[in-house]
This record gives C-alpha cells, sequence and structure tokens, in this order.
C-alpha cells in the first residue's frame, strides 16, 4: 500500500530565501504533493520562487497559502512531523525519514499529514516541535546542514517510495486544532489542582504532550478528555462557592 500523496503537505515555517521556497515547490511536484503553505516568510519575491520552481510547479507557487503562525497552518492536518538537525538530552527523540516513511505512508489513506521544516537559520524551536506529533532528523557524515529544499526532497521522496505496512484499521486523528483545544483545557485544570508549576507551565505540559502523543486521538476522544477537563474545573469552582 502506497502512500497517499494527495493527503501529504509541506509547511515551510519562517523560510528566509524565496529561492528556497520555489526549490521546495519543485519537490513537492516531482512526488506528487499539491499542498505547500508557508508561515511567516522574509521574503516573497515572486520572480526568484517561480525560478526555481519552474514552469510546471508555478501552479505551487501561485496557489500557495501564507499563515502567520505555525499552529494555524497545522491546524487542520491530523498529523504532524517536524524536522530538526539538532538533537540531545533535552530535544525531543527522533526517527530517521526512513524509519518513518511507512507508518506516514499508512496514516495518509486516511488523514492528511504535515511535514513541517524550519527556518534555514534556525530551524524549529521546541516550542514549534510541540505542534508536531513526531520529529525526525536526517542522517549526515558530520555535516548537519542540508538546504531547505533537499530536506523537503528526502522525506517527501522517502514517503513516495514507501510500503505502508498493515496497520489493520487505519483511524482518522483528531485534528491538531482539536488536540491544542485539548492541550489547553489540560493545562487549565492542571494549573487549578496545582499538578504543573504555574512558573513554566508549558515545560511541564510537555510530558502530557509525550504521553497523549503515543496515541492516535480521534476527535470523539479529545472531546471525551475535555468534557473530563471541564468537569474538573466545574467542581472545583463549586467547591469554593460552597
Amino acid at each position: 500500500m502506497k502512500a497517499v500523496m494527495e493527503n501529504i503537505g509541506v509547511v515551510l515555517h519562517e523560510p528566509r530565501y524565496p529561492e528556497n521556497i520555489g526549490a521546495a515547490a519543485r519537490c513537492c511536484k516531482n512526488m506528487g504533493i499539491q499542498d505547500l503553505a508557508v508561515v511567516h516568510p522574509h521574503d516573497m519575491d515572486r520572480e526568484k520562487m517561480l525560478k526555481m520552481a519552474t514552469h510546471e510547479a508555478a501552479e505551487l507557487i501561485e496557489g500557495m497559502p501564507v499563515y502567520d503562525s505555525l499552529e494555524e497552518a497545522v491546524s487542520s492536518f491530523g498529523y504532524a512531523v517536524g524536522t530538526t538537525a539538532r538533537t540531545g538530552r533535552h530535544r525531543r527523540p527522533s526517527d530517521t525519514p526512513r524509519d518513518m516513511a511507512g507508518y506516514i505512508a499508512a496514516l495518509s489513506q486516511k488523514n492528511r499529514v504535515a511535514l513541517v521544516f524550519g527556518s534555514e537559520k534556525w530551524g524549529l524551536t521546541n516550542d514549534d516541535l510541540r505542534l508536531c506529533q513526531s520529529v525526525v532528523t536526517i542522517p549526515t557524515a558530520g555535516f548537519s546542514s542540508i538546504n531547505l529544499a533537499q530536506s523537503v526532497m528526502i522525506l517527501c521522496y522517502e514517503i513516495f517510495t514507501a510500503h505502508a505496512p498493515e496497520l489493520g484499521f487505519t483511524p482518522r486523528l483528531a485534528s491538531i486544532r482539536e488536540l491544542e483545544g485539548m492541550y489547553g483545557h489540560l493545562k487549565e485544570a492542571f494549573l487549578k489542582i496545582g499538578l504543573i508549576d504555574s512558573q513554566n507551565p508549558d515545560h511541564w505540559m510537555m510530558n502530557a504532550r509525550r504521553l497523549f502523543g503515543r496515541f492516535e486521538l480521534r476527535a470523539k476522544e479529545v472531546k471525551l478528555i475535555r468534557g473530563f477537563c471541564r468537569q474538573v474545573l466545574w467542581a472545583l469552582q463549586a467547591m469554593r462557592k460552597t
């Protein structure tokens, strides 16, 4: 079972050079991806983008949405893969593109999947990566800096050529917008009961994100968790009134 490339999207977060946007569009076209978006780009020189995209991928540039925030750009997707060259004790565990390609191919049967790439200068921050359910690092022979468009091509190629494992039933996942609403509700409840540190709640929420990120949550399950949070908050408010 091959990936449904129509359900794969590429999101470029804060790209600095219009040539890289154009080259990324060409890579998407090569691999059958029609969904390319940019977030807060540094330079949107149309002529430079189209020159690198070539005539064949010009339609992707012409129809490319531009977002003000990464959360807005990925909100309608059911799954997001973040890319990073930085690893270490304080970074999330990552897979190689080949390791994750089969799983993404399987998810793409019923879900839209975003491949998220950071700025050429600083990549994706930890705050950016919180919006992604998984993280990928492209292996290199020591020099880890890879051109943005080359990174796009490597991930898209691996997914395009991958064979999805037989997972049995492929679920339709909750959207990232729904997940972010759930995490917001959880943070509010955790703060009210004193479970997480109010000085740095987002840091402590990463543990919750990693926990729930292990599961393929569907919309009805997200609604159930949010309903639980609402009841906790209502009960706490009622207790204060008595």
